[in-house]
């Protein structure tokens, strides 16, 4: 335990939380097996669930505002709606239409109420960091917790900046949650250097700054998405972007504003839309249209990546939506070719690689994917769950400290089980495999699909793929 307070009765609300607490294997559902098999083509047009970063922001960006807000388009996954109920817990109203738009009557910064229980962020790592940054300036104390594989994620990442600013914190070893936090009476602004390409650290940097009087600067040596501060100038903040002689990206925001509401149209979620790119790309005859899909520069990284290595992907009908530029796309099956992929591209494209190693299993020759650390501390160690699921698929492949080779072409593959670690991307990804597969691929459970996708198999389905419940034809 680190940074407690004894003499604070409300730093003991860890204590008292966590003797009811347990990990749970995963969030909400039993493990259920799926099966992918090989498909016929993949055709229709589609549309993916709504942007998880930008429905997360939505949500806290809409509380903090004073006044109504609405959003369309939310993507309703167990991880944004971990993100609502925290919304909830310090005294934001959201409520759903009928039509499915979600209203949100905001507190005003400086006005978050203390949560009488704990917060349960399940399994999503994006939105118990952003909370712990708005919680750990304002005056109250929470505890988080989450399911096993986000209790094993690192969180000193964004509680270690907290500190600084004057947030105390009882956590696990290893700033593992449980993790209670109380916020600043007196919050100081900072001036931090990410230390690793991470938007969920610079963003939870940037929201503990919203109530710190004084200019906070975040300096992001590489680039990582930029949601968090497009989002903020649209409530109304005042922030300013620059570049120093270095070339790095300096974030200046000033602090305790008022942010004024905003209505807004989540895009389609590109690393959604990774697994119906690589699907139809790699399913001889397939031919798929994604409308309305995210199309920021700094999450364009896998599409950039197939078409160099010969995808036949079109970007149609681009426009702008809520200040973020989006687009449909149009994807024909393809020959693809093995390439080395900048390592500099990674954190455009982080989430993306397992699906990424699954087109390159069905490429001519090897495909290198370099700068790959953050995969390590994913939802699981991703780098070594993808390269388990190639092997046991009969996909040859090298697994380096920060790095993955995959040979293309091999016969025979499939047939393999794969274990996902309470993944939702390792889950997916694999299904994707199967469809293209000569034999049949099982994932142990795909009951964690519903973490950022829960329409998956219906929408693959309804586009041809073959997806069956192997625990009921086990039965």
């Amino acid at each position: 335990m680190t940074n407690a307070d004894p003499h604070d009765s409300k730093g003991l609300i860890f204590l008292r939380a966590s003797k009811s607490w347990k990990i749970r294997m995963s969030h909400g559902s039993s493990p259920t097996p799926l099966t992918a098999c090989t498909s016929g083509p993949l055709t229709g047009t589609i549309r993916v669930p709504g942007d998880k970063s930008i429905s997360h922001r939505a949500l806290m960006f809409g509380a903090l505002a004073v006044g109504h807000s609405t959003v369309k388009g939310l993507l309703e996954s167990e991880d944004v709606l971990a993100t609502a109920a925290a919304m909830r817990a310090v005294g934001a109203k959201i409520e759903k239409d009928a039509d499915g738009t979600y209203h949100i009557d905001g507190i005003g910064l400086g006005s978050l109420l203390e949560p009488e229980g704990v917060i349960d962020f399940g399994n999503a790592g994006t939105g118990v960091r952003l909370t712990m940054g708005i919680f750990g300036t304002h005056d109250i104390a929470a505890t988080f917790v989450g399911d096993a594989s986000l209790s094993n994620r690192p969180m000193g990442r964004v509680l270690d900046p907290l500190r600084q600013m004057g947030t105390s914190v009882v956590a696990r070893s290893g700033d593992r949650l449980p993790a209670s936090i109380r916020g600043a009476k007196q919050p100081l602004p900072l001036t931090y250097r990410v230390p690793m390409p991470s938007a969920q650290v610079k963003s939870a940097v940037l929201l503990a700054g919203l109530n710190a009087p004084g200019i906070t600067t975040v300096i992001e040596p590489i680039p990582t998405r930029d949601h968090t501060e497009k989002m903020l100038a649209g409530f109304g903040a005042e922030i300013s972007v620059t570049l120093n002689e270095a070339g790095e990206r300096v974030i200046k925001l000033k602090g305790q504003p008022e942010l004024k509401p905003q209505d807004l149209d989540v895009p389609g979620d590109p690393s959604s839309a990774g697994f119906p790119i690589v699907a139809a790309l790699i399913v001889p005859g397939s031919d798929v249209t994604i409308e309305n899909v995210l199309l920021n520069e700094h999450r364009t990284g896998l599409i950039t990546t197939l078409i160099e290595m010969g995808g036949n992907i079109e970007i149609l009908n681009r426009r702008d939506a809520s200040g973020e530029e989006v687009g449909d796309i149009r994807v024909r099956a393809s020959q693809l070719k093995g390439i080395t992929v900048p390592a500099v591209r990674a954190p455009s494209m982080i989430d993306e690689y397992p699906v990424l190693a699954v087109a390159a299993a069905f490429a001519e020759g090897d495909t290198f994917m370099p700068g790959l650390d953050e995969l390590r501390v994913k939802e699981s160690d991703r780098l070594a769950a993808v390269a388990r699921g190639l092997e046991a698929n009969g996909i040859p492949c090298i697994e380096g400290e920060d790095c993955l080779t995959v040979t293309g072409g091999a016969n025979n593959i499939g047939n393999g089980t794969v274990v996902t670690h309470l993944d939702h991307r390792i889950a997916m990804s694999f299904l994707v495999l199967g469809m293209a597969a000569h034999k049949p691929v099982t994932v142990d459970d795909g009951a964690v699909i519903a973490t950022s996708f829960p329409t998956f198999t219906g929408l693959f389905s309804g586009m041809g793929a073959d997806i069956r419940n192997s625990s009921s034809e086990a039965a």
